[in-house]
């Protein structure tokens, strides 16, 4: 057994609000000898990084280039992560211990995944740890006001990237469906909500907590494409008054 000389630590840093980074998190990203934030190739500032900013110091923030918006190239998508882990096993000889800044939770939908497996493999030292991040599904329905599950009822997330049958099977079915990164497709989607009987009640999101936030009702839909990092969430179909699912 490898006795862990280093750590890796995802922290999760929610859907954007810095307000909504739980203390763990925040002390995570404090105590870190380095924090690593996920950028785009293009080189503009994510939203993890300007999380971060609020509660850390810039100069204790490392940008490491993912190809986050490369879906058709896995070879070139590939190559971005192999460097990207080779940057952070550096940083881990250098500084012991490193944080890496994800939107949302670091176990759900996360660059962080691909990026621990790469440094697992380079410094099996390493012992990988996540710090839970309150994701964009639980935020659209805190600031929405609508109920994710009841009683019994199943929770279905899709991202849209994954087909759009894949949604569609999703919202033939019970319970409540939540879709991810459907922006871009969002007519198509919205006439899915229609054709499955699932659009009374859904409401959408983007830039939830900043100063562009959106949220709104599914019947507007229609007027897409709206930004990728959109949320949709269609909740069950319930009857039977209050407790109607326990």
């Amino acid at each position: 057994m490898t006795t862990a000389t280093y750590r890796l630590i995802g922290v999760g840093m929610g859907p954007g609000d810095p307000e909504l980074v739980t203390v763990k998190g925040v002390g995570a990203l404090r105590a870190a000898g380095v924090v690593v934030v996920p950028v785009m190739d293009t080189g503009e500032r994510g939203r993890a990084e300007a999380t971060v900013l609020h509660h850390i110091a810039p100069d204790r923030i490392v940008r490491v280039v993912f190809a986050l918006n490369e879906r058709s190239d896995r070879a070139r998508r590939e190559t971005a992560w192999d460097a990207a882990g080779a940057r952070v096993a550096e940083l881990l000889r250098e500084h012991g211990t490193v944080a890496f800044a994800t939107i949302g939770d670091p176990n759900v939908y996360s660059t962080f995944t691909y990026l621990a497996q790469t440094v697992a493999r380079l410094v099996p030292q390493t012992a990988v740890e996540t710090v839970p991040g309150i994701t964009a599904m639980q935020d659209l329905a805190a600031r929405s006001g609508a109920v994710l599950t009841e009683g019994t009822e199943p929770l279905t997330l899709v991202p849209v990237t994954a087909g759009r049958a894949v949604l569609k099977e999703a919202l033939e079915g019970p319970g409540t469906v939540v879709a991810y990164k459907f922006g871009r497709q969002a007519r198509e989607v919205a006439a899915m909500l229609r054709a499955t009987g699932r659009a009374e009640g859904a409401v959408w999101g983007s830039s939830l907590g900043l100063p562009g936030e959106s949220i709104h009702g599914a019947e507007e839909l229609a007027d897409g494409p709206l930004p990728y990092l959109s949320t949709l969430i269609a909740p069950a179909r319930r009857e039977g008054g209050r407790g109607g699912k326990l």
